[in-house]
């Protein structure tokens, strides 16, 4: 398994900018090239929904439809982090953010496909 810790969450008015950054610790049997990686999103009361996945080499990767145009995934491998890019925030995108990782293929953005986790980092938009 690996260990997840992100960063980067914070206060911003609606339309403003925030980078999130997801840092993993890997061992040699659990490299987090061989992970496809994923970001989620959880309001209060709501249920964590899938934001953005990327593949293991970068290759492909997969947005929600509310954030498209706007949040961009990347990932690097040799840094092993995983960085998600969110522009012309809205008030909606509010909640705490989740970095997540399962081995191998990307299977969606259903947070029951993911085993490993971050503790989260909490994005607050306000007009």
């Amino acid at each position: 398994q690996v260990q997840l810790a992100e960063s980067g969450g914070g206060s911003v008015q609606t339309g403003g900018s925030l980078t999130l950054s997801c840092t993993a610790s890997d061992d040699y049997y659990n490299s987090i090239s061989t992970f496809c990686m994923a970001w989620f999103r959880q309001a209060p009361g709501k249920v964590r929904w899938g934001v953005a996945t990327i593949t293991a080499n970068g290759d492909s990767i997969q947005y929600a439809d509310s954030v498209k145009g706007r949040f961009t995934i990347s990932r690097d491998n040799a840094k092993k982090m995983v960085v998600l890019q969110m522009n012309d925030l809205k008030a909606e995108d509010s909640g705490m953010y989740y970095c997540a990782a399962k081995w191998a293929a990307c299977v969606g953005l259903a947070p029951s496909a993911y085993n490993n986790w971050g503790q989260g980092t909490r994005v607050t938009v306000s007009s």
